[in-house]
């Protein structure tokens, strides 16, 4: 019953309103106010500050740089084997598998459309047809940087308006097209195998999605799928780089095409994932 009211609640909820208002708390500089909540989180996620490259939460200056923060150097090696990609959050396998007949499983009853998930473009979903899929889920606690599996030019990045509802497990079993109906930013990749989407999906009380080359992208007012064409520039980022991150954070997908690797045999729903370890291995 408390589940039912939870789920019913998100639908009723101002959430486009509850994000923002949180995001403006999260980006000011308040002081000892700021160094309260930073202590509060901290205990009540049991966030490892050890591994941060700043562990005394009066270092930040708002919320946000503490939940943005950066790891100390070394705290996560990039698995170095050149036919393997690396993982690109820390987090919580949600779902891994294939693309079927254009559906991307979310969860027991629920799949999505790849198509929609990528903005409804089919030139832009085609090279996924039956490839490979991973949902990573970004808990509260985590490192909220995300980092690129393999080295990759930028072809394309789109923003694509939506709900901001939670994506939580219970969420994800709950709400049927969450990933594909959720505000999210889509970035394309070609690699030496073929293109690569990494989905960066918002959810309630997100207050930003920025990206190393184009900085804030969400939120923003447009209420239409936005897209910006790099394919004439050459921007390139390099296995392991980060490539953007949550501003209270939420989770990625990202897609593969047909036969090109096989993930990592610890890759099952609900297995913890760590930057930088073998997240797949091409064929």
């Amino acid at each position: 019953m408390l589940d039912q009211i939870k789920i019913a609640g998100q639908y009723l909820l101002p959430k486009h309103l509850i994000s923002r208002l949180l995001g403006k708390l999260a980006s000011a500089e308040a002081g000892g106010l700021t160094t309260f909540l930073i202590r509060t989180f901290i205990r009540k996620y049991q966030v490892n500050m050890a591994e941060a490259r700043y562990s005394d939460p009066t270092h930040y200056k708002t919320f946000n740089d503490f939940f943005t923060r950066e790891l100390r150097e070394g705290a996560r090696p990039i698995i170095a084997e050149e036919n393997q990609l690396a993982m690109p959050v820390d987090g919580k396998v949600s779902q891994v598998g294939q693309i079927t007949q254009g559906r991307i499983f979310q969860a027991k009853g629920h799949d999505f459309s790849a198509r929609e998930l990528l903005g409804g473009f089919d030139l832009d979903v085609a090279p996924f047809d039956e490839g490979s899929f991973a949902n990573i889920y970004l808990a509260p606690k985590d490192y909220h940087r995300i980092h690129m599996p393999v080295a990759g030019k930028l072809e394309k990045m789109l923003f694509v308006p939506g709900d901001l509802f939670s994506v939580n497990p219970l969420t994800a079993e709950n709400i049927p097209n969450l990933f594909a109906r959720n505000e999210r930013v889509v970035a394309i990749f070609s690699t030496e195998k073929g293109p690569m989407a990494m989905v960066l999906v918002g959810a309630t009380i997100v207050a930003s999605i920025e990206t190393v080359w184009a900085g804030t992208v969400a939120p923003t007012n447009g209420k239409q799928v936005q897209v910006w064409d790099y394919s004439n520039q050459d921007i390139r980022l390099e296995k392991g780089q980060e490539m953007g991150r949550f501003k209270l954070g939420s989770t990625i997908v990202a897609l593969f095409p047909k036969d090109t690797l096989e993930f990592a045999e610890t890759l099952t729903p609900g297995a913890p994932t760590r930057l930088g370890e073998v997240f797949a291995t091409y064929k």
